[in-house]
C-alpha cells in the first residue's frame, strides 16, 4: 500500500463540490472510468462498467444496496431503473447529493432512492440491513480501508455481497520511479492510500465475507484518461482549473501521471466480489 499522509478529509469534500460541474461536462453522468470491449463512446463504456459490476454481484432485481460514494447518483439511479432496486447513496459532497437527487427525482426512480450527505467512514446503518454494499472508485478516499470492510460486512443480511470497483497500486513495485507515481496519484487525485488487488482481498477476507471474484481490469479502462487528456487540451477546463486554485490545478495535471502508472504497471484498476457467510 501506497500512502499519501498530506491528503485531508475536508479537501476531499471541497473538491467534489467545485469539480462536479465540470466532472459532468468533461465526462459524463458516472464519475468512473469507462469499461470498453472495442471502439464505444464514453457514455457506452461507463454504462459497460456498471452493468458489468452489477451482473458479477448477482443482482437480479429487487435488492436493497447501499451505494457508498453514490457521486451524482448515478450507479444507484441505474440500479434502481433498471433492475427495480432501493438504493441508499452516501456521498461526502453536499452538491453531489443534491445533484443525485434532482436526477432521481427527473428520471422518476425518487421512490427507490434515498441520498444522505455523509462521512462513509463515520456513518452508521442498521446491521443486517442491505443485499449489497456498493462501490465504484471510493474506496481510495478512505482514510481507514480495513475498519470499512469490517462496518460494511456488518450492514450486509447473511448472503449478502461487497461489490467494489477500485484504483490500486501494482502489485510488485520494483523501482523508485513506480511508487513515486502512485504517491503523485494519491496526492494529485487526494487519496489517502491506494492498496495493492492483495490487500483488498485481505481487508476483505479479515472482515468475514469470502472473495468470489477478483479481477484486473486496467487494460480495458485505460482509454478513459486518454479521452480526458484530449478533452482538457481541447477545451478551457484547464485554464478554468488554474483560476480554480492551486489543488484543482495539480487534479488536472496528474491525468498524465495517472495514464503512466496505468500503463507502467505502477497502478491496476480492479473489480471484487465478495459474500457473506449465509450463516451470518
Amino acid at each position: 500500500m501506497i500512502s499519501c499522509p498530506t491528503v485531508r478529509k475536508e479537501v476531499i469534500r471541497w473538491h467534489y463540490d467545485l469539480a462536479t460541474p465540470f466532472y459532468r461536462l468533461l465526462w459524463g453522468r458516472h464519475i468512473h472510468h469507462g469499461l470498453w470491449q472495442a471502439a464505444e463512446s464514453p457514455a457506452v463504456a461507463q454504462q459497460q462498467l456498471t452493468e458489468t459490476l452489477a451482473a458479477a454481484a448477482g443482482i437480479q432485481g429487487g435488492e436493497r444496496v447501499l451505494d457508498i460514494g453514490c457521486g451524482m447518483g448515478g450507479s444507484s439511479i441505474f440500479l434502481a431503473k433498471s433492475r427495480g432496486c432501493t438504493v441508499q447513496g452516501v456521498t461526502l459532497s453536499p452538491f453531489q447529493r443534491a445533484w443525485a437527487s434532482c436526477s432521481a427525482t427527473w428520471q422518476r426512480v425518487s421512490r427507490r432512492t434515498n441520498f444522505r450527505c455523509a462521512d462513509a467512514e463515520h456513518t452508521d446503518f442498521e446491521s443486517k440491513s442491505f443485499d449489497v454494499v456498493w462501490s465504484i472508485e471510493c474506496t481510495e478516499h478512505l482514510f481507514d480501508k480495513p475498519k470499512f470492510f469490517e462496518r460494511a460486512a456488518q450492514w450486509l443480511r447473511p448472503g449478502g455481497r461487497v461489490a467494489i470497483c477500485a484504483w490500486l497500486a501494482g502489485q510488485h513495485l520494483a523501482t523508485e520511479e513506480q511508487r513515486q507515481l502512485v504517491y503523485d496519484v494519491c496526492e494529485g487525485f487526494f487519496c489517502p492510500s491506494l492498496g495493492t488487488a492483495e490487500n483488498y482481498q485481505r481487508w476483505m477476507q479479515d472482515a468475514g465475507v469470502v472473495v468470489e471474484r477478483s479481477e484486473i481490469w486496467t487494460e480495458r479502462v485505460m482509454r478513459t484518461w486518454e479521452i480526458c487528456i484530449n478533452r482538457v487540451r481541447r477545451t478551457g477546463v484547464g485554464l478554468l482549473g488554474r483560476l480554480a486554485g492551486r489543488d484543482s490545478e495539480m487534479f488536472l495535471r496528474r491525468f498524465e501521471t495517472i495514464l503512466s502508472a496505468y500503463r507502467t504497471g505502477a497502478m491496476q484498476y480492479g473489480c471484487f466480489v465478495a459474500r457473506k457467510p449465509a450463516d451470518g
